[in-house]
């Protein structure tokens, strides 16, 4: 970053850090044991979808990768791509509840493979779903990839499209040790309808 860049103002975007993911399965141990909530076992990816064989390339590499269990009998389940009302391209991996650092390495290698494949701008965010122990609550860890942060989403059950506010900012503190949590909660952007969110 320059002298002209700081006289007016500007900052140099953050880059970056999907190692961050692997702080998840820690995560997850914390709020398992402050809040209540186990993890269920589902992550997805959102990106922006771009036209082009490339992409679709990289698209089928994806599935091919992360679908290697299911087809080797090793009992995986197979990955699934759905777009949103919005036009987004979101990625489902589903494994064992219990499996958070198997959930994390698929969220990590599509994520990486986009990078990889000159596809960065495109992606949105990832995400790690959670179901509240003997409760009928849901939250997200949603991982920003373009300011390599976390933050909490909670949609109240049974609402439409409305937040739980104030179980996000008890989120928010108890994980301010475990990830990097996103400051800005102008930027705690709602996932509605993620795919593995749902009830």
């Amino acid at each position: 970053m320059g002298l002209l860049d700081t006289i007016l103002g500007r900052s140099k975007p953050v880059r970056p850090d999907l190692d961050r993911l692997f702080a998840l399965p820690a995560a997850a141990i914390t709020l398992e044991a402050a809040a209540g909530f186990t993890p269920t076992g589902t992550g997805s990816v959102c990106f922006a979808s771009v036209e082009g064989g490339a992409f679709a390339q990289l698209q089928t590499d994806v599935r091919e990768l992360l679908d290697a269990d299911a087809d080797a009998g090793a009992g995986g389940i197979p990955v699934e791509f759905s777009r949103d009302s919005y036009g987004y391209t979101w990625l489902l991996t589903r494994h064992p509840a219990a499996d958070t650092a198997s959930l994390v390495n698929d969220l990590h290698a599509v994520n990486t493979l986009l990078q990889d494949g000159g596809f960065g701008p495109q992606l949105l965010c990832s995400l790690m779903a959670f179901r509240e122990t003997g409760g009928n609550r849901v939250l997200a860890l949603v991982y920003l990839y373009k300011r390599g942060t976390f933050y909490p989403f909670a949609p109240l059950p049974g609402e439409t499209e409305r937040r739980d506010n104030a179980l996000e900012l008890q989120i928010r503190a108890l994980l301010s040790e475990d990830l990097r949590v996103e400051t800005d909660l102008s930027r705690w952007f709602p996932v509605w309808g993620a795919p593995g969110l749902q009830g």
